[in-house]
């Protein structure tokens, strides 16, 4: 004999009232995407789940400040000194590589160095469409990374061959240092509004942070052991150090519960090319120096190593102020005008202090801290040109998403490192006016003097976009628009995914 169950007396009921729980869950969405956390919108949702005995979720963490806000800057700051510090010290292991046995008889040692840096900027744009695509799994590529790079560190202890070193050091720990690195500038992108620039002036000055240290570390290690502890050692120092910090490296924002279609609108966008375009020529000529001022000062001016090292040393150090100086500017001033000052700075120095004053270890130290000072802070430039560009194309109805217009930038900044090598090399054997010429443009580096000028003043190009109406922006007024207008156009963007 049937009859019709009551559905109270089940332990899994029909819920009359579903269209509730659908709103409380747009009310909640909403209210995790405010960076003050007016609980007006949300009201509602909070007294709807005390009637119902359900608890209140946590509130999302507050953007441009806090505890979590500091934590995950710091996060990030230690990853990047520990993830793009090892490879911008690979002068180190280079010396030592061309020294010592079994490595020394072998040629292409200079490639380990060129993949590790190369390849973890080409990748960006790569990880950056995989985090786009499955952006519940950016932690995780965080994790695997740190243990593909220490796996990568290992096995290269265990190299007899280059060619061993250039899969170990040099591909799979940039495939690995990549994975750990883009999602955690894509988290950046959420947890810093206002003070975005800043916050990447921050992250990336910690490379020349690390480049300040890191070198002699290094060089201390393989003077008093064989490069199979110093390699060993780095790999335990990474995973001990980087292991802990990635609980404070996640995202701010809860991931989309559906999976967005890949965008590659600003592919199509002239203020993305002309940005680009300046920033791949810039990164031809930003690595001549710190690749080639210590062989200057030795074969020209008959410095010692200790006073070469000195030489990037110096720039590295003035870097990290490059760095926070443009992210702080960056917040305040419109950002194709500090990428003008940078510019020019920059050209102004290679051309008199290395091209023409560079005829003894002063001047040349000189070069060093200013060069550092007005380069240092070229990618942290990236954070804001993103903005415009995403202000361009919202004008259009078309969304650009922060991950991957960064991935392009670094691939941008990577084409100018693989190349800067054997365009330096072959550049080295021409000689400006027959030798007869003052400071460095009487010597073999005087047309890689030039080329490195040449090539920096081509980012200026972003600056005369601008002037020419090509790069419009909202100048100063958008750096310093509130915060909580900024994090609702990010709600539309994120709400249109979902």
């Amino acid at each position: 004999m049937s009859s019709t169950p009551n559905t109270s007396e089940h332990s899994f009921p029909i819920n009359p009232d579903f269209k509730f729980d659908f709103e409380c869950y747009l009310a909640d969405w909403s209210r995790s995407l405010s960076q003050d956390y007016d609980t007006s919108s949300s009201t509602r949702s909070i007294e709807w789940r005390k009637e119902k005995g359900i608890s209140t979720p946590k509130e999302e963490p507050k953007a441009d400040g806090g505890s979590h806000a500091w934590l995950f800057l710091a996060g990030c700051f230690t990853i990047e000194a520990l993830i793009w510090g090892f490879p911008f010290s690979f002068g180190v292991f280079q010396n030592y590589y061309s020294t010592h046995a079994p490595f020394s008889s072998e040629g292409g040692i200079a490639v380990i160095g060129t993949c590790a840096m190369g390849v973890m900027y080409l990748e960006s744009p790569f990880i950056a469409a995989m985090c786009q695509r499955w952006p519940k799994m950016r932690r995780w590529y965080c994790i695997v990374g740190l243990l593909i790079v220490f796996v990568a560190l290992v096995a290269s202890s265990f190299s007899k061959h280059v060619w061993h070193l250039i899969l170990t050091q040099g591909v799979l720990y940039a495939i690995g240092g990549g994975l750990i690195y883009t999602p955690t500038i894509i988290f950046l992108d959420e947890w810093f509004v206002k003070r975005k620039s800043l916050a990447f002036g921050v992250t990336m000055a910690a490379i020349g942070f690390s480049g300040v240290i890191l070198p002699f570390v290094l060089a201390w290690g393989l003077d008093h052991f064989s490069h199979q502890v110093v390699l060993l050692s780095w790999s335990l120092v990474v995973l001990i150090l980087s292991g802990p910090i990635l609980y404070v490296v996640k995202p701010r924002l809860p991931s989309p519960s559906i999976s967005p279609p890949l965008n590659f609108a600003v592919l199509g966008t002239r203020a993305f090319w002309i940005i680009q375009t300046g920033n791949t020529f810039q990164g031809l000529g930003f690595f001549v120096p710190s690749i080639y001022l210590p062989t200057y000062a030795r074969e020209v001016l008959g410095a010692s190593g200790v006073a070469g090292t000195l030489l990037v040393v110096l720039l590295n150090s003035t870097s990290v102020l490059g760095a926070l100086g443009t992210g702080a500017l960056g917040d305040h001033f419109h950002i194709t005008t500090i990428m003008c000052i940078s510019t020019i700075g920059t050209v102004a120095s290679v051309f008199l202090l290395w091209g023409v004053a560079s005829s003894t270890m002063g001047w040349l130290y000189v070069f060093s801290l200013v060069y550092g000072l007005v380069t240092g802070g070229w990618s942290t430039t990236w954070a804001r040109t993103i903005k415009i560009i995403q202000n361009e194309e919202k004008a259009k109805g078309r969304q650009v998403e922060t991950g991957l217009v960064f991935g392009y930038f670094m691939m941008g900044r990577g084409v100018g490192n693989v190349l800067c090598g054997p365009i330096s090399e072959l550049l080295l054997t021409t000689k400006l006016g027959n030798g007869h010429l003052v400071g460095a443009y009487g010597s073999v580096f005087g047309v890689l003097v030039v080329f490195t000028g040449v090539t920096t003043l081509v980012g200026i190009l972003g600056w005369l976009g601008k002037q020419a109406g090509w790069i419009r922006g909202e100048g100063v007024e958008d750096n310093m628009s509130d915060a909580k207008t900024l994090v609702n156009d990010d709600q539309s963007e994120i709400a249109n995914k979902v």
